[in-house]
């Protein structure tokens, strides 16, 4: 149960899925301003050590783009009177949300089915599949 000051992680790639579990989160947040989100994009370790990617420079472009998508998405939760933080993480993106919403102690995993991925399993992506199954929290799974 959501108490006097909770904390509601919420992942977030750009996704629809994602935006969908965001603007639930929002709607939850809305009604106490003193429940705080914390966004969360994870860059996947791979991506950003790849030797594809030996240059500096692509490395960057996609931190900035992640930064960016996070901003994007906390603009539009500027109406909100509710605390809400931004992290971008770097690593195994299933692993990062667990770990995050421990360090932080959530209260709740907010998240999409599917991210852009691409990758699809028979009822929930892997990612949330995985948070499902480790969260030492509940997880709220958006469709």
């Amino acid at each position: 149960m959501i108490t006097a000051v909770s904390i509601i992680v919420v992942p977030y790639d750009h996704s629809e899925s994602s935006k969908k579990a965001l603007a639930k989160a929002a709607a939850l947040a809305q009604a106490d301003e003193r429940i705080e989100l914390n966004i969360i994009t994870v860059v996947e370790t791979h991506l950003l050590y790849s030797e594809h990617l030996s240059v500096k420079g692509i490395r960057d472009d996609l931190l900035a783009e992640a930064r960016e998508h996070l901003d994007e998405a906390k603009r539009n939760l500027s109406q909100l009177p509710n605390t809400i933080k931004t992290a971008v993480l770097i690593g195994t993106p299933s692993l990062s949300i667990v770990e995050y919403a421990i360090q932080k102690d959530a209260e709740l995993i907010i998240m999409g089915s599917r991210g852009v991925t691409g990758l699809k399993e028979l009822f929930l992506g892997s990612v949330s599949h995985y948070v499902v199954q480790k969260s030492s929290c509940p997880v709220y799974i958006v469709k």
